[in-house]
């Protein structure tokens, strides 16, 4: 494979496939260098292709003859649609033709595809799916798991932080992330026996563990990596989902109504539209599931052109770190350590 990294985006994935996939594709062949391989209806992704000037940008066309959709089930993805762009995609990982695979498409046929036609790490028991989002800081925290396994044990846990800690150095270069394990007090003796085990675990290791944060901690910056098992990360996901858009609508909604003066609305407007952008979540692409022998990224189904970009130049950026091989490396070393008494 040449220095050039190489990416499989399922181009049938997003809510506005292949439109955003296409042009995101475009955009980060262009901006980043990435050669990109489309792969979905070949008919349509051609189509869409044509109304873009791409002229000696490193895209293809990789035909696939289904799709995934967002209400079939993992498992129906992953044995009954063999020959959709998901498949297609991950195939050309697992056999070397491409570095990672891009989707905007179902999130649990994403995460059930990528760990049995890729394959998982040899030292990783379950991957994690990292969800990085904007603190009171001015910086970004990464939260993981956030959906890949709904029930975890404390070694998985471990391997969580080790993961999140390896991919928040390689994308935002902090030499020794803080990290911390979600539960409900800052106390050791806080939290169910899952907690307590792995707060345990984690504050042997090596890594630069700075205790229990709750709930209400999750977005003021004093941590870089926050650890839990994914039945609770994916309710935190969404719950700040569901609450940044409320948040949103009742700012909207005041503006509106309280201001008088042209001025003032649009002095409110401006401020308004940049709080907008800096949790715009187009801005990071797509959530990186951690521990695949191939890079995985997963976006979200709204995803526009701008967060594939996005998604695509994280994508690169995981594997130009080769942060696959540093996260095999350290767990490899964890393992070889004496057991914990």
């Amino acid at each position: 494979m040449s220095s050039m990294t190489t990416i499989a985006l399922d181009a049938m994935g997003s809510d506005h496939a292949p439109r955003a996939e296409v042009e995101g594709a475009i955009l980060a062949a262009r901006e980043y260098g990435i050669a990109v391989q489309l792969v979905g209806i070949e008919s349509a992704v051609r189509q869409e292709l044509a109304r873009h000037r791409h002229e000696n940008l490193p895209v293809d066309v990789v035909p696939a003859a289904e799709v995934v959709m967002m209400t079939d089930s993992p498992s129906h993805a992953f044995r009954r649609k063999k020959d959709s762009s998901l498949h297609v995609a991950a195939r050309l990982v697992r056999d070397g033709k491409a570095d990672a695979l891009v989707s905007a498409g179902n999130t649990g046929a994403v995460m059930t595809v990528s760990r049995f036609v890729i394959g998982t790490l040899p030292s990783v028991d379950r991957p994690a799916l990292a969800w990085a989002f904007p603190n009171m800081k001015e910086k970004v925290s990464v939260m993981l798991d956030v959906g890949a396994n709904v029930d975890s044990k404390p070694e998985h846990l471990e391997q969580f932080a080790v993961m999140g800690d390896i991919y928040y150095r390689a994308i935002w270069g902090v030499k020794k992330p803080r990290i911390a394990l979600l539960s409900i007090g800052e106390e050791e003796v806080k939290g169910n026996e899952l907690t307590r085990e792995a707060a345990l675990r984690i504050k042997q290791s090596q890594l630069n563990f700075a205790g229990n944060v709750e709930g209400r901690d999750l977005f003021r910056g004093n941590v870089d990596v926050i650890v839990c098992d994914g039945f609770i990360g994916n309710i935190a996901l969404k719950l700040s989902e569901g609450l940044a858009e409320h948040i949103s609508g009742m700012l909207k909604k005041a503006i509106k109504s309280s201001l008088t003066s042209q001025i003032g609305y649009a002095l409110s407007k401006k401020a308004f539209d940049a709080l907008r952008r800096k949790t715009d979540y187009s801005e990071y692409g797509g959530a990186p599931l951690l521990g695949i022998r191939g890079i995985t990224i997963i976006g979200h189904g709204r995803s526009n052109a701008n967060a594939v970009k996005n998604a695509m130049r994280v994508a690169s950026e995981l594997c130009r770190s080769r942060v696959n091989e540093k996260i095999e490396q350290e767990l490899s070393a964890a393992a070889a350590l004496p057991a914990r008494g």
